[in-house]
Protein backbone atom coordinates (compact mmCIF):
# COMPACT_ATOMS: atom_id res chain seq x y z
CA UNK A 1 0.00 0.00 0.00
CA UNK A 2 2.85 2.37 0.85
CA UNK A 3 4.57 1.65 -2.48
CA UNK A 4 1.33 2.29 -4.36
CA UNK A 5 0.87 5.62 -2.58
CA UNK A 6 4.39 6.74 -3.48
CA UNK A 7 3.88 5.82 -7.12
CA UNK A 8 0.72 7.90 -7.27
CA UNK A 9 2.28 10.75 -5.37
CA UNK A 10 5.59 11.02 -7.18
CA UNK A 11 5.71 11.42 -10.92
CA UNK A 12 9.09 12.98 -11.63
CA UNK A 13 12.55 12.87 -10.12
CA UNK A 14 15.66 14.60 -11.47
CA UNK A 15 19.08 13.78 -10.01
CA UNK A 16 22.02 16.08 -10.71
CA UNK A 17 25.13 15.32 -8.67
CA UNK A 18 24.41 15.93 -5.00
CA UNK A 19 20.99 17.41 -5.76
CA UNK A 20 17.59 15.97 -6.52
CA UNK A 21 14.37 17.60 -7.66
CA UNK A 22 11.20 15.67 -6.99
CA UNK A 23 7.70 16.56 -8.10
CA UNK A 24 4.73 15.39 -6.04
CA UNK A 25 1.25 15.08 -7.47
CA UNK A 26 -0.55 15.16 -4.15
CA UNK A 27 -4.19 14.46 -3.44
CA UNK A 28 -4.02 17.30 -0.91
CA UNK A 29 -2.92 20.06 -3.30
CA UNK A 30 -4.40 21.82 -6.30
CA UNK A 31 -1.16 21.61 -8.29
CA UNK A 32 2.09 19.62 -8.30
CA UNK A 33 4.68 20.46 -5.68
CA UNK A 34 8.38 20.55 -6.56
CA UNK A 35 10.93 19.78 -3.85
CA UNK A 36 14.65 20.55 -4.23
CA UNK A 37 16.95 18.43 -2.06
CA UNK A 38 20.61 19.24 -1.45
CA UNK A 39 22.94 16.51 -0.16
CA UNK A 40 26.49 16.98 1.14
CA UNK A 41 28.95 16.25 -1.65
CA UNK A 42 31.55 15.01 0.82
CA UNK A 43 29.29 12.28 2.23
CA UNK A 44 29.05 8.90 0.53
CA UNK A 45 25.46 8.49 1.69
CA UNK A 46 22.76 10.46 3.47
CA UNK A 47 22.00 7.72 5.99
CA UNK A 48 22.20 9.01 9.55
CA UNK A 49 22.74 12.66 8.57
CA UNK A 50 20.80 15.62 10.00
CA UNK A 51 17.98 16.93 7.80
CA UNK A 52 16.49 20.40 7.65
CA UNK A 53 13.36 21.61 5.84
CA UNK A 54 13.51 25.20 4.60
CA UNK A 55 10.20 26.88 3.76
CA UNK A 56 10.11 29.88 1.43
CA UNK A 57 8.13 33.11 1.70
CA UNK A 58 4.98 34.42 0.05
CA UNK A 59 5.24 34.60 -3.77
CA UNK A 60 8.46 32.56 -3.70
CA UNK A 61 9.10 28.99 -4.78
CA UNK A 62 11.28 26.01 -3.97
CA UNK A 63 14.14 27.93 -5.65
CA UNK A 64 14.07 30.88 -3.25
CA UNK A 65 16.34 29.62 -0.50
CA UNK A 66 19.06 28.47 -2.90
CA UNK A 67 19.10 31.90 -4.52
CA UNK A 68 19.59 33.51 -1.10
CA UNK A 69 22.13 31.24 0.57
CA UNK A 70 23.70 28.75 -1.90
CA UNK A 71 22.03 25.71 -0.38
CA UNK A 72 24.58 23.30 -1.83
CA UNK A 73 27.42 25.06 -0.02
CA UNK A 74 25.43 24.97 3.21
CA UNK A 75 24.77 21.25 2.77
CA UNK A 76 28.51 20.67 2.21
CA UNK A 77 29.69 22.90 5.07
CA UNK A 78 27.23 21.72 7.72
CA UNK A 79 26.67 18.14 6.60
CA UNK A 80 22.89 18.58 6.50
CA UNK A 81 20.44 17.21 3.96
CA UNK A 82 18.53 20.36 3.00
CA UNK A 83 14.94 19.98 1.77
CA UNK A 84 13.31 22.94 0.00
CA UNK A 85 9.65 22.27 -0.82
CA UNK A 86 7.41 24.60 -2.80
CA UNK A 87 4.83 26.46 -0.74
CA UNK A 88 2.74 27.02 -3.87
CA UNK A 89 3.10 30.81 -3.80
CA UNK A 90 0.63 31.48 -0.97
CA UNK A 91 -0.25 28.27 0.88
CA UNK A 92 0.94 29.56 4.27
CA UNK A 93 1.64 25.85 4.91
CA UNK A 94 -1.77 25.30 6.52
CA UNK A 95 -4.83 23.19 5.84
CA UNK A 96 -7.24 25.73 4.40
CA UNK A 97 -10.70 25.58 6.00
CA UNK A 98 -12.14 27.19 2.87
CA UNK A 99 -10.39 25.33 0.03
CA UNK A 100 -10.40 21.55 0.03
CA UNK A 101 -7.55 21.38 -2.48
CA UNK A 102 -5.22 23.53 -0.34
CA UNK A 103 -4.31 21.16 2.49
CA UNK A 104 -0.60 21.80 2.82
CA UNK A 105 -0.22 20.58 6.39
CA UNK A 106 -1.62 17.19 5.40
CA UNK A 107 0.65 17.04 2.35
CA UNK A 108 3.66 17.81 4.51
CA UNK A 109 3.00 15.32 7.30
CA UNK A 110 1.26 12.53 5.38
CA UNK A 111 3.27 12.52 2.16
CA UNK A 112 6.38 14.71 2.00
CA UNK A 113 7.87 14.11 5.44
CA UNK A 114 7.62 10.29 5.43
CA UNK A 115 8.91 10.14 1.84
CA UNK A 116 11.97 12.23 2.75
CA UNK A 117 12.72 9.85 5.62
CA UNK A 118 12.32 6.84 3.37
CA UNK A 119 14.41 8.21 0.51
CA UNK A 120 17.31 9.71 2.44
CA UNK A 121 17.21 7.82 5.74
CA UNK A 122 18.42 10.70 7.94
CA UNK A 123 18.84 10.48 11.69
CA UNK A 124 15.20 10.95 12.72
CA UNK A 125 16.33 12.53 16.01
CA UNK A 126 18.11 15.25 14.03
CA UNK A 127 15.37 16.69 11.81
CA UNK A 128 14.80 20.46 11.89
CA UNK A 129 12.62 22.99 10.12
CA UNK A 130 12.88 26.72 9.43
CA UNK A 131 11.63 29.32 6.98
CA UNK A 132 11.33 32.98 6.06
CA UNK A 133 8.28 35.25 6.24
CA UNK A 134 5.30 33.04 5.26
CA UNK A 135 7.70 30.12 5.66
CA UNK A 136 8.74 31.34 9.11
CA UNK A 137 5.12 31.10 10.13
CA UNK A 138 4.90 27.70 8.44
CA UNK A 139 7.97 26.28 10.17
CA UNK A 140 6.85 27.24 13.68
CA UNK A 141 3.25 26.30 12.92
CA UNK A 142 4.23 22.80 11.77
CA UNK A 143 6.63 22.48 14.72
CA UNK A 144 3.77 23.28 17.09
CA UNK A 145 1.56 20.74 15.34
CA UNK A 146 4.06 17.86 15.48
CA UNK A 147 6.98 18.70 17.79
CA UNK A 148 7.69 14.98 18.16
CA UNK A 149 9.03 14.92 14.59
CA UNK A 150 11.61 17.69 15.03
CA UNK A 151 14.68 18.33 17.13
CA UNK A 152 14.16 22.06 16.75
CA UNK A 153 12.65 24.77 14.57
CA UNK A 154 13.36 28.29 13.39
CA UNK A 155 11.76 31.33 11.82
CA UNK A 156 13.24 34.43 10.23
CA UNK A 157 11.02 37.47 9.61
CA UNK A 158 8.07 35.19 10.29
CA UNK A 159 4.43 36.24 9.98
CA UNK A 160 3.69 34.88 13.43
CA UNK A 161 0.51 36.96 13.89
CA UNK A 162 -1.69 36.36 10.85
CA UNK A 163 -3.80 39.49 11.26
CA UNK A 164 -0.63 41.36 10.23
CA UNK A 165 -1.39 39.94 6.78
CA UNK A 166 -5.06 40.92 6.78
CA UNK A 167 -6.14 41.89 3.28
CA UNK A 168 -2.78 40.81 1.83
CA UNK A 169 -0.72 37.82 0.71
CA UNK A 170 -3.67 35.59 -0.24
CA UNK A 171 -4.33 34.61 3.36
CA UNK A 172 -7.91 35.83 3.48
CA UNK A 173 -8.93 33.51 0.64
CA UNK A 174 -7.37 30.53 2.42
CA UNK A 175 -9.31 31.30 5.60
CA UNK A 176 -12.61 32.03 3.86
CA UNK A 177 -12.30 35.85 3.92
CA UNK A 178 -13.29 36.30 7.57
CA UNK A 179 -13.42 39.66 9.30
CA UNK A 180 -10.31 40.77 11.16
CA UNK A 181 -12.09 40.13 14.45
CA UNK A 182 -12.92 36.52 13.62
CA UNK A 183 -11.28 33.96 15.93
CA UNK A 184 -10.11 31.94 12.95
CA UNK A 185 -7.07 34.25 12.68
CA UNK A 186 -6.05 33.18 16.17
CA UNK A 187 -6.67 29.52 15.37
CA UNK A 188 -3.99 29.56 12.67
CA UNK A 189 -1.53 32.06 14.18
CA UNK A 190 1.72 30.92 15.76
CA UNK A 191 1.50 33.48 18.55
CA UNK A 192 -1.87 32.11 19.67
CA UNK A 193 -0.71 28.49 19.64
CA UNK A 194 2.80 28.77 21.07
CA UNK A 195 1.53 27.75 24.52
CA UNK A 196 1.12 24.20 23.16
CA UNK A 197 4.90 23.87 23.39
CA UNK A 198 4.95 24.25 27.18
CA UNK A 199 4.99 20.51 27.79
CA UNK A 200 7.32 19.80 24.86
CA UNK A 201 10.59 21.14 26.31
CA UNK A 202 12.33 21.58 22.95
CA UNK A 203 14.49 24.55 21.92
CA UNK A 204 13.74 26.75 18.92
CA UNK A 205 14.94 30.02 17.43
CA UNK A 206 13.32 32.98 15.71
CA UNK A 207 14.46 36.43 14.64
CA UNK A 208 13.23 39.59 12.98
CA UNK A 209 14.85 42.79 11.74
CA UNK A 210 14.04 46.04 13.53
CA UNK A 211 12.88 47.55 10.23
CA UNK A 212 10.53 44.67 9.40
CA UNK A 213 6.74 45.09 9.30
CA UNK A 214 6.48 41.83 11.32
CA UNK A 215 8.83 43.15 14.01
CA UNK A 216 6.25 44.11 16.64
CA UNK A 217 4.52 40.74 16.50
CA UNK A 218 7.82 38.89 16.79
CA UNK A 219 8.64 40.96 19.88
CA UNK A 220 5.25 40.03 21.32
CA UNK A 221 5.96 36.37 20.56
CA UNK A 222 9.25 36.68 22.46
CA UNK A 223 7.42 38.15 25.47
CA UNK A 224 4.92 35.30 25.40
CA UNK A 225 7.70 32.71 25.17
CA UNK A 226 9.34 34.29 28.21
CA UNK A 227 6.09 34.19 30.16
CA UNK A 228 5.63 30.52 29.28
CA UNK A 229 9.31 29.79 30.04
CA UNK A 230 9.84 28.16 26.65
CA UNK A 231 13.31 27.32 25.35
CA UNK A 232 13.14 30.08 22.77
CA UNK A 233 16.12 32.01 21.44
CA UNK A 234 15.13 35.34 19.91
CA UNK A 235 17.44 37.55 17.87
CA UNK A 236 16.45 41.17 17.33
CA UNK A 237 18.86 42.95 15.04
CA UNK A 238 19.04 45.69 12.39
CA UNK A 239 17.46 44.77 9.09
CA UNK A 240 14.35 44.81 6.94
CA UNK A 241 12.12 42.25 5.24
CA UNK A 242 14.54 41.44 2.44
CA UNK A 243 17.07 39.02 1.00
CA UNK A 244 20.07 40.71 2.60
CA UNK A 245 18.57 40.15 6.02
CA UNK A 246 17.64 36.51 5.33
CA UNK A 247 21.12 35.71 4.01
CA UNK A 248 22.54 36.93 7.33
CA UNK A 249 19.93 35.38 9.60
CA UNK A 250 19.91 31.90 8.05
CA UNK A 251 23.65 31.59 8.76
CA UNK A 252 22.91 32.38 12.40
CA UNK A 253 20.20 29.75 12.46
CA UNK A 254 22.39 27.06 10.89
CA UNK A 255 25.06 27.81 13.51
CA UNK A 256 22.39 27.52 16.21
CA UNK A 257 21.18 24.16 14.88
CA UNK A 258 24.73 22.87 14.46
CA UNK A 259 25.59 23.79 18.06
CA UNK A 260 22.41 22.10 19.22
CA UNK A 261 23.38 18.91 17.37
CA UNK A 262 26.82 18.93 19.02
CA UNK A 263 25.28 19.43 22.47
CA UNK A 264 22.80 16.58 22.00
CA UNK A 265 25.37 13.97 20.95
Amino acid sequence: MRFKLCVLMLFFCLRVGAQEQLVYNSKFLAKPDTVWVFKPKNKAATEGLPMIFLLHGYSGSYKQWHSIMDAQKYADDYGFVIVCPDGLYQSWYINSPAKKDWQYESFFFDELFPDMLKRFNPDQKKVMISGLSMGGHGALYLFIKRPDLFLSAGSTSGGVQLTDAFGKYGLGDLLGNPSKEDDIWKKYSVINNIDKLVAVDKPFIFDCGAGDFFYQSNNELKQKCDQLKLKATYISQPGAHNRAYWAKSIKQQFDYFNKLLIETK
